[in-house]
C-alpha cells in the first residue's frame, strides 16, 4: 500500500504528494481554489461541526476526540467517503490536507492512521 501523509493545505505541493485531498469541511481561509493544487475535496469525511467545535484542537481532549470521530466515521455518508480515500491509497501516495495549525492532532491525523 502506498504511503499516506498529512500536510497543511497552505504548504507548497511536493512532487511526491501523490493524490492531494482536502479533508476539511470548510474551505481554507485566504486560499484560492486555483492555488490549492487539489485532486479532490472530500468534505464528507470531516468531523461534524458540533464535534469540531467541542474539540477546539485542545490537546487534552484529543483522545476523546479520536474516539468520537471514529464513531462518526461509521455513519453511512462518512463511511462511504472514508472508503473513497481507501481506494485512492491503492493507486499511489495520498496526501491528506487540512488548514489546521496542529495537523498532528487533527482529524486528518486520525484519518491517516486509519488508512495506513
Amino acid at each position: 500500500m502506498a504511503g499516506v501523509r498529512v500536510r497543511r493545505v497552505y504548504e507548497e505541493a511536493s512532487g511526491d504528494d501523490g493524490a492531494r485531498v482536502l479533508v476539511d469541511r470548510v474551505w481554507p481561509r485566504g486560499l484560492s481554489k486555483a492555488s490549492a493544487g487539489l485532486d479532490a475535496w472530500c468534505k464528507e469525511v470531516a468531523p461534524s461541526t458540533e464535534l469540531r467545535r467541542w474539540y477546539g484542537h485542545d490537546p487534552e481532549r484529543y483522545t476523546e476526540f479520536v474516539r468520537r470521530y471514529r464513531a462518526e466515521l461509521e455513519e453511512p455518508g462518512r463511511a462511504e467517503a472514508l472508503e473513497h480515500l481507501r481506494r485512492l491509497t491503492r493507486s499511489g501516495p495520498l496526501t491528506l490536507l487540512t488548514a489546521t495549525v496542529r495537523a498532528d492532532i487533527s482529524h486528518a491525523a486520525v484519518l491517516a492512521e486509519l488508512l495506513r
